[in-house]
């Protein structure tokens, strides 16, 4: 039987009281599973408790109760996370360092070894879009940059398992579109990826589950074919200039109308006939509705 990537039982965190104010409990006792070669999205608002669980999986603070382990070995032993790739929310690099030796070090800390290492490093420097500052240091980089630099350092390691805490934050969109690339890529090769973000679209692209976590409760925990497959209806999105049945006006000439499955291709052919250009047809029910329902919110 294969040793889950992750394994999260009955985690919990509670943060003791200060002077006047009550415990705070982070994580309630969540419990969830992630297997070699899969991409699990773990989803919530700010505080919900999504960085919390990814700092007791990386040893950077201690459990309540119950357990987590990497690999089958428990995430209290630094061993467990050997070959482990990581980027935090706000990287905080050594500044004074560049990324080619920021990069280096980080294949010494993890034991990689290849023919060429500087060459590698200066490879994986230039698919982050950095080759012209990979001899620069880091203090002069922007929040994009750096948060580059951080995926860079990950992604050399060749990780058997990367935890990645708001990867896309701070990137533009052709640094983001680069990176979910790069991620996409790194899942088809078999690597296991376990990643929050609040940019819901870029999770849908590359999680083959999501976790839906809510003050501290792991609500759900559904791929897309559970998202969409029990829905009787599909969004259409069109442009025209003649009202159709069924179809209201979002704006300026461009129409939205939620369509019950039975009845898209009729409804499809009266928008042909009116004139309508199709700009888009989906499922109705999208991961940020998914999660609106989860926790209770309209």
């Amino acid at each position: 039987m294969m040793v889950p990537a992750i394994a999260i039982e009955g985690l919990e965190k509670t943060y003791p009281r200060r002077w006047r104010s009550p415990p705070v409990v982070a994580l309630g006792g969540i419990s969830l599973s992630v297997e070699p070669g899969e991409a699990v999205g773990f989803i919530g608002a700010n505080g919900a408790g999504k960085t919390t669980t990814i700092k007791i999986l990386m040893g950077l603070i201690q459990a309540t109760g119950g357990s987590a382990r990497l690999f089958g070995t428990s995430v209290a032993l630094p061993s467990a996370r050997l070959g482990l790739g990581y980027v935090p929310e706000n990287p905080y690099l050594y500044d004074y360092l560049t990324p080619l030796e920021l990069l280096a070090m980080g294949m010494r800390l993890h034991q990689v070894k290849v023919h060429d290492a500087e060459r590698y490093c200066l490879d994986w420097i230039g698919r982050l879009g950095l080759a012209p500052v990979a001899k620069k240091a880091i203090r002069s980089f922007s929040k994009g940059m750096t948060q580059r630099v951080a995926i860079a350092q990950a992604l050399c390691i060749n990780p058997r398992l990367l935890i990645l805490d708001e990867p896309l934050s701070g990137l533009d969109p052709i640094g983001r579109r680069d990176v979910v690339e790069i991620l996409s890529e790194y899942k088809r090769g078999g690597g296991t990826l376990f990643l929050t973000s609040h940019v819901l679209h870029d999770v849908e692209r590359l999680a083959d589950r999501f976790g839906l976590i809510h003050e501290g409760v792991l609500r759900a925990v559904r791929s897309p074919a559970e998202l969409t497959g029990d829905q009787e209806s599909v969004l259409v999105r069109t442009f025209g200039q003649t009202a159709v049945d069924g179809m209201r006006e979002d704006f300026a000439g461009r129409w939205i109308g939620e369509v019950p499955r039975s009845e898209l291709w009729a409804r499809l052919a009266a928008l042909q006939q009116a004139g309508h250009v199709l700009l888009e047809v989906r499922p109705s029910l999208s991961l940020e509705v998914a999660f609106m329902r989860a926790v209770g919110q309209s």
